[in-house]
């Protein structure tokens, strides 16, 4: 089936009880055991299992492609479990450029449990080929990474992960299945933050990790229901309603981004845009080999001058909204580097676009109104 039936059908079914199109919430958290002690319905504690999270998780890996899906309470939390994946003693290579959430565990969080990290522009394979000289257990990638918009060339880091013994995991929220089929390009695993476009409401918060193999299944279910990041429910229930319309609200978003990304390009007040696709994006042919029709709905670009200016472009937009996320119907727009925090690298003039379903025009002339004041 195509991506546009399988957004609608996969992962549902009539509820056998009532007809209904749509399945209830199961809000409850314990099932009832048979008499010998199994439990029939093949359900007995909602962190383990959840009829919502099994259509969910059977929707996603439908999607992307893979034999199976693990939803998580959060983009991070699927994260971590992917990072998981390298044991005490292991380590783990990763695109530099990328969520500074996903950077604060590879700094923080992981040497603790003896895991060494090691980052990398993983648009330069000369560099990923010497820092997987050295044994590891993951290469994470995102692309188009998180601010700056590069494109990693996914089938190229999988023959080199495998080459050197480590799975290939890559971050595919800012693509989406839409876009982007990590796991047909060699990837092993595929990680959505789905707060973001799975969800696509700007309502409900989650994470999930797609498997092209079955091998790490068993160890990442077990760090789901042991780590107890499970999703509600009524969290599940809204992300699996959102995937129906996923196709339409990307590729309409992905054609307003373009043209959000055109315009700045020729603004005098605009130093660089950064978007794959701009013919003049150093990952242009690349992301139009590798993307599906489009180059996703997240713009950066930086100003003329520096913070400052940055700062108060962005207190003068009424129809981009300030604030922190992607993948909405809304655009949203912030200076990046003040939300990530003293420890971030991005540069203190680049504003990110998360843009919208709202008129084109209406958001250019925001964007202009804001950068001539």
């Amino acid at each position: 089936m195509k991506i546009e039936t399988l957004a609608i059908h996969a992962g549902r079914a009539p509820d056998p009880a009532t007809g209904a199109l749509r399945e209830p919430i199961h809000l409850s958290t314990t099932f009832e055991r048979a008499a010998d002690g199994s439990y029939p319905h093949g359900y007995s504690y909602t962190r383990a299992g959840n009829p919502n999270r099994a259509s969910l998780e059977t929707a996603v890996a439908a999607l992307e492609g893979g034999v199976a899906a693990i939803a998580y309470a959060s983009g991070s939390a699927a994260t971590l479990a992917a990072f998981s994946l390298a044991t005490p003693g292991g380590r783990i290579v990763s695109s530099a450029d990328a969520y500074h959430g996903s950077l604060r565990q590879l700094r923080e969080l992981l040497p603790r449990w003896g895991v060494s990290v090691e980052l990398v522009d993983t648009t330069d394979l000369d560099a990923v080929r010497a820092a997987l000289g050295s044994p590891a257990s993951l290469l994470w990638v995102e692309t188009p990474s998180n601010p700056l918009l590069k494109v990693s060339d996914i089938a190229a880091l999988a023959e080199l992960a495998h080459a050197g013994g480590a799975l290939l995991a890559c971050d595919n929220t800012f693509a989406t299945p839409v876009l982007q089929r990590p796991l047909e390009l060699g990837a092993d695993l595929v990680m959505h933050s789905s707060t973001k476009y799975l969800g696509g409401h700007s309502d409900v918060l989650g994470g999930v990790l797609v498997l092209r193999e079955a091998d790490p299944l068993p160890r990442l279910q077990e760090f789901q229901a042991c780590g107890g990041g499970v999703p509600s429910p009524f969290d599940c229930w809204l992300v699996l309603r959102s995937l129906a319309t996923l196709p339409l609200r990307v590729r309409a978003q992905a054609v307003n981004a373009n043209a959000v990304a055109t315009f700045l390009a020729t603004h005098p007040q605009v130093e660089q845009v950064h978007y794959p696709g701009l013919a003049a994006h150093p990952g242009h042919m690349l992301a139009s080999r590798q993307m599906l029709g489009g180059y996703g709905a997240v713009v950066s670009f930086t100003v003329a001058g520096g913070a400052v200016q940055a700062l108060d472009v962005v207190a003068h937009t009424s129809v981009f909204t300030r604030a922190t996320s992607l993948g909405g119907l809304e655009s949203l727009i912030e200076h990046r580097a003040s939300m990530e925090g003293p420890e971030s690298t991005t540069p203190p003039n680049l504003i990110r676009l998360s843009v919208g379903l709202e008129h084109v025009d209406d958001l250019t002339a925001d964007l202009d109104h804001a950068l001539r004041r």
